[in-house]
């Protein structure tokens, strides 16, 4: 569906790493500091794109720059607030057109260790990669940049001195380093420098805080076969595909959860059909990646398309096993897709048990991230 975006990113310059080789971690520290828990492995990066405070601090500057889009109005930032995890509070977001996006934003934090990106894109397997996405993307449009405006972009940074000086510091060995593969390479730096590692499981963990009777049931069931939700999201950042510097092999999942059923034989409304937009095989129908559920409690609506407004909808969904839509053009009975996971089952769970759930869930938030001002617009006090 979109692999001319894969082609496009290896035309800028050759600027933008395939993802197929990583930078040695010893190299890694030389430049760069990764102050992480001991539970976080040490993520991968691309060597053509190795970290450094200079080229991170360009990226968070472009990342909250709207002169780096088509209408010199639409930012990063306008899809991803720090304050939300870096989500945007909406079930699908508007681009530089005005457009809606086919998808929810998703929570941009931990990026570094995803194997995937996007909701079901098995070929975006870098932030570099992703980057052009919503850069250059036409279905729908983003940020809404084009081979008609891309010299006008270009002009409105350069015409920034402040940028001058900072494209120079981040890529010392480019004679002429302000144009967009090192764009990519710059937000792609920050994005993955984006770390949550500081909520209170976090510091229970660490034995710098203690869960209430709630948080440690609601642990228990997350964690037990009773609510099974660890099938999908036990890892260390709560989602199911990861990859850091010392993989040997990507694990990528994705998951028909139930939602749809249209017509009872497996359908999801388009564009939003999973995998089989790049597959065609019927069996990979509805199948999307788990997110990661740090910050949950702060990034609704949910699923891919939004469409559930908060946790507990959630909850009773997977209790469910699948959701039942009674009327309109998406009418049928998810419990019974025929593509749906195997871990998706109805399940027992009682009043008290979803309020647990939700506890747990609300200390997976990191008030740190949301609140940064290493993480914040560098334009704003």
């Amino acid at each position: 569906m979109r692999w001319w975006l894969i082609a496009t990113v290896a035309m800028l310059g050759g600027c933008v790493s395939s993802g197929t080789t990583t930078e040695d971690p010893s190299r890694q520290e030389a430049a760069w500091k990764w102050d992480l828990p001991s539970y976080f492995p040490t993520p991968r990066v691309p060597t053509d794109n190795p970290m450094s405070e200079t080229k991170f601090q360009l990226g968070r500057a472009l990342f909250y720059d709207p002169r780096l889009s088509g209408n010199g109005q639409q930012s990063c930032a306008s899809c991803h607030h720090q304050d939300k995890a870096f989500t945007d509070g909406l079930s699908t977001s508007p681009g530089s057109t005005g457009e809606l996006t086919h998808r929810n934003a998703q929570a941009l934090a931990n990026s570094a260790w995803h194997s995937t990106y996007t909701w079901a894109n098995p070929a975006l397997v870098t932030l570099e990669q992703q980057m052009a996405v919503p850069m250059f993307g036409t279905d729908p449009v983003e940020m809404g940049v084009n081979d008609s405006n891309r010299d006008i972009v270009l002009s409105r940074l350069r015409s920034d001195s402040n940028y001058a000086s900072q494209f120079a510091k981040a890529f010392p060995d480019d004679a002429n380093p302000m144009h967009f593969g090192n764009i990519i390479k710059a937000i792609a730096t920050f994005q993955r420098g984006l770390i949550s590692a500081d909520s209170k499981y976090d510091r229970y963990l660490q034995k710098r805080a203690t869960l209430s009777e709630t948080e440690t049931r609601g642990m228990n069931l997350f964690f037990g076969e009773q609510a099974e939700c660890f099938h999908c999201h036990g890892s260390f950042n709560f989602n199911d595909q990861i990859v850091h510097a010392a993989s040997r092999d990507l694990e990528i999942a994705f998951h028909n959860t139930g939602l749809y059923n249209i017509d009872g034989k497996g359908g999801f409304p388009f564009p939003n059909r999973g995998i089989f937009e790049f597959t065609g095989l019927a069996s990979d129908m509805g199948k999307f990646r788990a997110p990661t559920l740090r910050n949950v409690a702060v990034t609704g609506p949910y699923m891919h398309d939004g469409t559930m407004k908060t946790l507990e909808e959630v909850l009773d969904f997977y209790a469910a096993g699948g959701r039942v839509i009674t009327s309109g053009p998406n009418t049928g009975d998810g419990r019974y897709n025929p593509n749906k996971s195997d871990l998706i089952v109805r399940i027992q769970l009682s009043d008290q048990d979803k309020q647990d759930l939700i506890a747990f869930l609300k200390i997976l938030t990191d008030e740190n991230l949301l609140t940064n001002p290493r993480f914040s617009n560098p334009r704003q006090p």
